[in-house]
């Protein structure tokens, strides 16, 4: 595969000028008014603003979201849930559109992971709310070594996860650069 970028061999030239931290994360939802309920509800994030419709006669749309240029974007939401970044959820209109959620295994597939203090008192909620959750809590093992994490599926398919690691990482010892992480 060919490069797709040029690679700078000056360090001063690395990176974005300014780069500050990931903003927001934005995911498409099939119905905008589901998946509110559920972030508010359920994971208990707070709506925050809104916006939208937005379409356009012309190849805007394609040309700035790279989306069929007859696409309609119903509205967007945007949420902040405790610490970390932003995230917001469109619902769009658009000839051709995929309505399955891309797996991770899948080009394009994602998730969203939450911290949470107490990943089992967690797990118990999302089941007391009928979320499907995929197996059962995992230990990890190596440089993640104090870490535990499990996936759950949105109403709509879309792939979440929990994680936990309340005494740090194991690769935190030795490391000069430390993940982010909630200052708990």
């Amino acid at each position: 595969m060919a490069d797709r970028w040029i690679h700078s061999t000056d360090d001063r030239e690395r990176g974005l000028p300014g780069l500050a931290g990931v903003e927001h994360i934005g995911f498409t939802v099939p119905d905008l008014e589901e998946a509110t309920r559920f972030f508010v509800e359920v994971i208990g994030c707070e709506h925050v603003y809104s916006l939208g419709p937005f379409r356009s006669d012309g190849t805007w749309m394609s040309d700035h979201l790279g989306v069929h240029p007859r696409a309609v974007m119903r509205e967007l939401r945007f949420f902040r849930c405790a610490g970390g970044p932003n995230f917001e959820i469109f619902e769009y209109e658009a000839p051709g559109q995929e309505t399955r959620p891309p797996r991770n295994s899948d080009i394009g597939g994602h998730h969203l992971a939450f911290y949470v203090t107490d990943l089992d008192a967690a797990v118990a909620h999302l089941r007391r709310h009928g979320v499907r959750v995929l197996g059962e809590p995992t230990a990890s093992s190596g440089p993640s070594e104090g870490q535990r994490w499990v996936y759950f599926l949105t109403p709509w398919g879309m792939q979440l996860e929990l994680v936990s690691y309340p005494d740090g990482k194991r690769y935190e010892a030795g490391s000069p650069v430390v993940l982010w992480q909630p200052s708990v």
